[in-house]
């Protein structure tokens, strides 16, 4: 077996999609109509799917008070610092700044606009 996609509901998956496109280079590759609106994301290695949607059934989890070690979407990069400050510029928050680990590793975390947590991180020895 493989893992296909990770989902989770979002007010907006219009407007979320747009924003990882645009910030963290995803790409959409496949999408749903209203009222669910749903976007598949694929990452950089086409590898990974993320799937955002609005199923009016139920209530969007209350993403802006759930603590990031609970939940959270990690991405790889290469300058946690500068990724860090261009995601802050492009209407992220930020939950704890750039640091590194007693392992060598550089991470920091922070919120998309909808509140859900994205961790950066530059691994002193790739997974």
């Amino acid at each position: 077996m493989k893992v296909e996609h990770v989902a989770w509901m979002v007010e907006d998956p219009v407007a979320c999609a747009d924003w990882y496109v645009a910030n963290l280079d995803m790409e959409v590759v496949r999408t749903g109509s209203p009222p669910v609106n749903m976007r598949f994301l694929a990452d950089g290695t086409g590898r990974v799917l993320l799937e955002i949607y609005n199923n009016p059934k139920v209530d969007v989890p209350d993403y802006p008070n759930t603590h990031p070690l609970n939940i959270h979407l990690a991405f790889a990069v290469d300058d946690v610092p500068a990724t860090h400050a261009r995601l802050v510029a492009a209407g992220a928050t930020e939950v704890s700044p750039p640091g590194g680990s007693s392992n060598g590793d550089q991470m920091a975390m922070l919120r998309d606009p909808w509140g859900f947590p994205i961790q950066l991180v530059d691994r002193a020895e790739p997974m």
